[in-house]
Order: structure tokens, then sequence, then C-alpha cells
């Protein structure tokens, strides 16, 4: 029988994902939501008519769920199926990568003196109103 190692992390026999390797965040989130929902994996099968290996799947190794199988399980939790997908305020999470010039604006702009910030605030709504 071969062994798990770091060059295999597989073994054929088994076919599982190492625990150590970190798993799709959607299944992060899953497995976070049911355990405050205070379910077992074996529970949470029960209750959506799966077996617990598919339970399992999408916690440790799914990276794309059926829209279905996300409906069910946020009823389930009674949470969105944005919190599950990790969408914030309905959107997708933002890619990777540097802020964007306004997210720097506004970051430079919060750290600004209130009574500057309403001046900045003035001056954009004039520019804006002027734009419509």
């Amino acid at each position: 029988m071969s062994t798990i190692s770091e060059e295999h992390p597989y073994n054929a026999a088994i076919m599982a994902r190492p625990t150590s390797k970190r798993g799709p965040e959607f299944g992060a989130r899953l497995a976070t939501a049911r355990k405050a929902a205070g379910f077992t994996q074996v529970q949470v099968a029960d209750k959506l008519g799966i077996s617990q290996q598919m339970v399992d799947y999408y916690e440790r190794r799914a990276v794309n769920p059926s829209a279905d199988f996300v409906r069910r399980a946020a009823a389930l939790f009674k949470v969105s199926t944005d919190d599950l997908l990790g969408n914030v305020n309905g959107h997708a999470p933002r890619k990777p990568g540097p802020p964007s010039q306004l997210e720097q604006l506004t970051a430079r702009l919060a750290k600004l003196p209130r009574a500057k910030q309403k001046v900045v605030a003035e001056m954009l709504e004039g520019v804006l109103a002027r734009a419509s």
C-alpha cells in the first residue's frame, strides 16, 4: 500500500484530499454554517436527501457546487446564498490585486479630519451634479 507524501499527496487506495491541504472557500463557508447550526455531516445529508460522502465532497473538494445544492443548504442553515458563496452585498468577492484608484482615494479620505472630509464631499457633489 502506498503512503501519502509531499510528492504524491493523494493515495490511490483512498482517493481523499490530504487534511493538510486547504479546501475550497465554498466548502469552508459550508462547514462553518453547518457547525454553527449544530449539525453533523450525517444530519445535513439526511435533511437534504443526499449521502454523507456528498456533504464531505462539498465541504472538502467541490469548487463548483450546483445552484440547487447552494439554495437548499442556505435554506437549511438559515443563511443567504450570498453568504455561502462569499458574495459581499450581493456581489462576487473582489479578485486579488492592488486596490483601485478610487479605493485608494477613499481610504485616504477616511483618514482626513471630518471637516476636510466634508469639504471634499461637497466638491464631489458639485462635480457629480454638473456631470448629470
